[in-house]
């Protein structure tokens, strides 16, 4: 089937993609939406405007698309990107990287029973840390660029996905009740390598911000 992906540059949505394309799907487009609203109830927000990087490296086009971030008027930006991609690539569904969130994985396939699109989620209901553990199995470099919970700090910012990032996340799930991959937004996530790309991708410049227990971190990358 041929799909366009929401694309967010994190874990979830590129190894969704991942999964799409192992399991016999085309990727014909990516949809990034870029939201002024930081703490947008749909999209990831931390450096989204590097989509355009990985979307290269990927070598997928990208459709992007602004929203105020206004909570469920944000849908309809959405559904103008995703009109775009069944117009210009005659999309027949829709990739999400959506995990647990049953707002947002609602939400898109609203949209797509009204556009007569089939919605793909490879990763719905996956546990948690075996989620973890797939990408280091499948070789995704992955880092953090946001953290909104406590304990969670600026030192968090900038890690990757390994053995002992997994670790940590356990033992924060057992005390304090965090979902280890981040699904209650306690953190967002950035790649900078996966087998769909076609080289690593270096991060050049940091630019963190933020206080207490959140924190996010802007980045440039090559």
């Amino acid at each position: 089937m041929k799909l366009a992906s929401l694309f967010s540059g994190g874990k979830d949505s590129t190894f969704a993609i991942y999964l799409a394309k192992k399991q016999g799907h085309e990727i014909a487009c990516l949809i990034a939406v870029h939201s002024k609203n930081p703490f947008s109830y749909m999209f990831h927000t931390p450096s989204i405007a590097k989509t355009e990087k990985q979307a290269k490296v990927m070598g997928m086009p990208l459709i992007k698309q602004k929203t105020a971030g206004k909570k469920e008027e944000e849908l309809e930006d959405l559904k103008k990107a995703i009109i775009k991609a069944k117009k210009k690539y005659g999309i027949e569904g829709i990739v999400t990287g959506a995990l647990a969130s049953r707002y947002q994985a609602s939400r898109v396939q609203r949209i797509c029973d009204e556009l007569k699109l089939e919605a793909v989620n490879p990763l719905w209901q996956k546990d948690q840390i075996q989620l973890l553990e797939e990408l280091i199995a499948n070789k995704f470099e992955v880092i953090v660029l946001a953290v909104s919970a406590y304990p969670l700090d600026a030192s968090w910012l900038g890690r990757k996905i390994d053995r002992k990032f997994i670790e940590d996340t356990k033992l924060l799930q057992k005390k304090y009740g965090i979902n280890p991959a981040g699904e209650g937004g306690e953190f967002e996530t950035f790649v900078v390598n996966c087998p769909l790309f076609s080289r690593e991708l270096k991060v050049k410049k940091k630019k963190i911000t933020g206080s207490n227990h959140s924190y996010r971190m802007e980045i440039s990358v090559e």
